[in-house]
C-alpha cells in the first residue's frame, strides 16, 4: 500500500475545475513532483494534502487513514512555502524551534532537536542570526529545518526554488536530494520548471488543465512522453506531422508529409494491429538526437533529409542549429562545442543534412 493515496479527486472553485477526479499513489520515502504550467491544479492538490482546502469528491488517505476529518495543525504533514514565511522577529534557532514551542515539548528536547536540526541544516553557526542577514539559499534552510524538526511523515515543498538565481537554485537541488535521502522523509514538490523536477524526482506527474497526463521516472516522461502536451512541456523537442505506413513489432514505418518514409521505434503501449496504416499523429525527437553534418556525414543514418541552416544559438557547450527541411517545417539540432573557442560550425545559409537513427524519437498518434 502506498503511504499517500489520492483517489478520484475533484475539487472546484464555482463553476472552474481546478482538479478533475484525480488518482496518485505516492511511496514511503519518495521524492514525488507535480509538474505543470500555472493554473493546472498542482498547488491546490498541495493545499488539500496540507488541510488548507479540502476536495468536492474523492478521498486522500495516509497510511490508509482518510485525512477529511483531520485539521490542518493534526496532520502530520508540513509545508514549505515560495515566500519561505519566516518570522522577522525571530532568530535562526527560534524560527526552527517554533512548532516544538507551540507544541509545548519539554524546554531541554527544545533545545536538542533545535541543535540537532542547525547541525543537520549546517546552520549552526547562525543560530542567533535573524532572517534578513541571510542569503535566500540560508532562509530556504531554516524553512526547511522549521518543517522538518516535527518529524512528519510528509514534506510538501510549493515552488521553494522559485525566488533563487540560477546558480542557487542549482545549488539548492543538490541540497535537497542530499537532505531528502538522508532524512528518508517522503517529499512532495511542487513546480512548473521541468529541468528542476527531472533533476530532483523519484517519479513526476505532469498535469494538465486538472489532469494528470503521464506519471512516470524523469528518464521515461522525457524519452517516452505518451502524449503531445507531455511531449512539449518537458524540455525542447521537435515534431513533424506524420502517418503510420506499417507497424510492425520492432519499428515503425512512418510517412513524413513533404519529406517522406521514416523508419521509428515501435510505439509503446500499443497492439500492432491497433495501430493501422493511415493513422495520423506526430513524429516527436529531441534536438539532441538530431545529427546535423554536410555530404556524407549523415547519410549512414536510416533517417537523414536535406535542409538548410536558418538559424543557430551559441549556449557554450552546445550549439543549437535550426534547420529548414524541404517541407517547409524547422528541425532543431544539438551539436557539441567540442573544440575550444569553436562557436560555429556551420553558418545560417549552409546547406547541411539533418538525420537520425531508426531507434530514436516516438510517434504520438491522435
Amino acid at each position: 500500500m502506498a503511504q499517500l493515496e489520492i483517489r478520484n479527486v475533484t475539487r472546484r472553485f464555482g463553476d472552474f475545475v481546478a482538479v478533475d477526479n484525480i488518482s496518485l499513489n505516492i511511496e514511503a520515502g519518495e521524492f514525488f513532483t507535480l509538474l505543470g504550467p500555472s493554473g493546472c491544479g498542482k498547488t491546490t492538490i498541495l493545499r488539500m494534502i496540507a488541510g488548507f482546502d479540502l476536495p468536492d469528491a474523492g478521498q486522500i488517505l495516509l497510511d490508509g487513514k482518510d485525512l477529511a476529518d483531520t485539521p490542518p495543525e493534526q496532520r502530520p504533514v508540513r509545508t514549505v512555502f515560495q515566500s519561505y514565511a519566516l518570522f522577522p522577529h525571530m532568530t535562526v534557532a527560534q524560527n526552527i524551534a517554533f512548532p516544538l514551542v507551540m507544541a509545548r515539548l519539554p524546554q531541554n528536547e527544545i533545545r536538542q532537536r533545535t541543535q540537532e536540526t542547525l547541525k543537520h541544516m549546517r546552520l549552526a553557526d547562525k543560530a542567533d542570526h535573524y532572517p534578513r542577514e541571510l542569503s535566500g539559499g540560508q532562509q530556504q534552510r531554516v524553512a526547511l529545518g522549521r518543517a522538518l524538526i516535527s518529524r512528519p511523515r510528509l514534506l510538501l515543498l510549493d515552488e521553494p526554488l522559485a525566488a533563487l538565481d540560477a546558480k542557487l537554485r542549482e545549488e539548492m537541488q543538490i541540497e535537497l536530494i542530499n537532505l531528502q535521502r538522508d532524512v528518508g522523509i517522503t517529499f512532495v514538490f511542487v513546480t512548473h520548471a521541468q529541468d528542476e523536477a527531472l533533476a530532483l524526482s523519484h517519479h513526476i506527474a505532469v498535469m494538465n488543465r486538472g489532469r494528470v497526463e503521464q506519471v512516470d521516472e524523469p528518464s521515461k516522461l522525457y524519452g517516452f512522453p505518451k502524449s503531445r502536451f507531455v511531449a512539449d512541456f518537458i524540455g525542447h523537442i521537435n515534431m513533424l506531422d506524420a502517418q503510420v505506413l506499417e507497424a510492425a513489432h520492432g519499428h515503425t514505418r512512418l510517412n513524413i508529409h513533404g519529406l517522406g518514409e521514416i523508419t521509428a521505434p515501435p510505439v509503446a503501449g500499443v497492439a500492432v494491429d491497433g495501430l493501422t496504416s493511415g493513422v495520423g499523429g506526430v513524429f516527436a525527437i529531441r534536438p539532441e538526437q538530431v545529427r546535423i553534418g554536410i555530404r556524407g556525414e549523415v547519410a549512414e543514418l536510416k533517417n537523414h533529409f536535406p535542409g538548410e541552416v536558418r538559424n543557430l544559438l551559441y549556449c557554450g557547450d552546445v550549439t543549437t542549429y535550426k534547420v529548414l527541411l524541404a517541407n517547409g517545417a524547422m528541425i532543431e539540432a544539438l551539436l557539441p562545442n567540442s573544440a575550444p573557442g569553436r562557436a560555429e560550425l556551420f553558418k545560417v545559409g549552409d546547406t547541411v543534412k539533418v538525420g537520425w537513427r531508426h531507434d530514436a524519437g516516438v510517434f504520438l498518434h491522435e
